[in-house]
């Protein structure tokens, strides 16, 4: 799906046949790095786009004194879409405010960011409310690798570029470490207008309903200094810093075509987070995200 969106308005079907004959042929890791290298192929695009926006293109790095829903309708203005938070169509006690699509999108876009704190499972029992999580916090949500990221503390986000500190987060418990804790938010200055970081605002569809996104695991490389502002999310306890071993780092650095099958050069420092990639056309709709085979919520024995 994300190789057919690179593709671009253009594509037809023969490209999609082309892409799926492709795919079917792969190994699973390498299907894996071909979609890291499509997200972030993406990613970088919107950074771009953001930068232009935001940035008077003088010497001194000041932004430009945009509102956040001004910024969403200049997004949308380049990339053809935008996202909008208002009460849902779900019939659900839950569901509450929904996230909506404006404008259109392609099949395989990055529809949405999931934002806020990341906690590997080491640093689980220091998730606000622990063990209990989820009783009066529904933002979480599980990446397949045990990743949990908290969306509560980013909310709606801001109306400035700024350093997102610990007063940012409420609630954390009285077994929080607020050293580590201030480690993983130290010179951490995020982009809260961030018009596409709302993942944790999509709700599940009905049975009668399908939904239309899915969740996608995105390795940020660090080395990417000059994105990482647009990228919504802290790892408690400086778990960023730590060395991954990621599928393939030519994904974002390789020029070639094919560039994500080289596994030569794969050590460095990746922030874990997750964005939702559309499975069909969308056109002015909410966005409805299948529940992830792997999602589960902490368990205090497992950890």
């Amino acid at each position: 799906m994300c190789s057919y969106n690179r593709l671009g308005k253009n594509a037809d079907e023969a490209d999609a046949e082309e892409i799926i004959d492709m795919a079917s042929k792969a190994s699973f890791t390498d299907q894996q790095m071909q979609v890291q290298e499509n997200v972030h192929f993406q990613i970088k695009n919107f950074c771009t786009v953001m930068d232009e926006i935001l940035l008077p293109g003088s010497a001194v790095p000041m932004t430009r004194p945009i509102k956040r829903a001004e910024l969403s309708l200049r997004l949308k203005d380049s990339i053809g879409y935008s996202l909008d938070v208002k009460p849902s169509q779900i019939p659900h006690n839950e569901a509450s405010q929904g996230l909506y699509l404006n404008g259109e999108a392609n099949v395989g876009a990055v529809i949405a960011i999931y934002p806020g704190v990341i906690y590997t499972p080491s640093y689980y029992r220091y998730i606000p409310g622990y063990p209990r999580v989820d009783a009066r916090n529904r933002y979480l949500i599980t990446r397949y690798d045990g990743i949990v990221i908290d969306a509560q503390p980013w909310g709606y986000g801001g109306e400035t570029r700024e350093i997102w500190d610990s007063s940012t987060m409420q609630d954390t418990g009285p077994d929080t470490d607020e050293t580590m804790l201030g480690k993983a938010l130290e010179n951490n200055a995020l982009e809260c207008r961030n018009p596409l970081a709302f993942a944790h605002f999509a709700n599940h569809p009905t049975e009668e309903t399908v939904p239309n996104v899915m969740v996608c695991p995105y390795d940020f490389p660090l080395t990417e200094k000059d994105l990482r502002i647009y990228i919504p999310n802290i790892s408690f306890g400086n778990a960023e810093e730590q060395k991954v071993r990621r599928l393939g780092s030519s994904w974002f650095r390789g020029s070639s075509r094919n560039s994500w099958l080289d596994d030569s050069d794969s050590d460095g420092p990746v922030l874990k987070t997750l964005v939702l990639v559309a499975t069909k056309a969308l056109c002015d709709e909410e966005v409805l995200l299948q529940r992830p085979l792997w999602y589960y919520s902490v368990d205090k024995d497992e950890d």
